[in-house]
């Protein structure tokens, strides 16, 4: 199973949309500020607005595609608590 996700960083109103095999772990990641460069050097915590869940990661890195895009961008707004 893959996941495509989207966290919401609410000091500073940013959002983040990836994919990765491992949620709990690659959100864990985020909030440490290991790896994606962009996630780490934002103050705050990062909160899991958005999963889906998806048989491949080919279909993953598809569908994360379309939510980055400005119509999937809108879509995820719609899960800002």
């Amino acid at each position: 199973m893959f996941y495509v996700y989207a966290l919401y960083n609410s000091d500073n109103g940013k959002i983040y949309i990836g994919q990765t095999g491992n949620l709990d772990k690659r959100v864990r990641g985020h909030n440490k500020k290991q790896g994606n460069h962009f996630t780490a050097k934002l103050e705050g915590k990062w909160t899991l607005i958005y999963k889906e869940t998806l048989n491949s990661r080919r279909e993953a890195i598809i569908r994360e595609k379309q939510l980055k895009s400005f119509r999937g961008r809108e879509f995820i707004k719609k899960y800002i608590p």
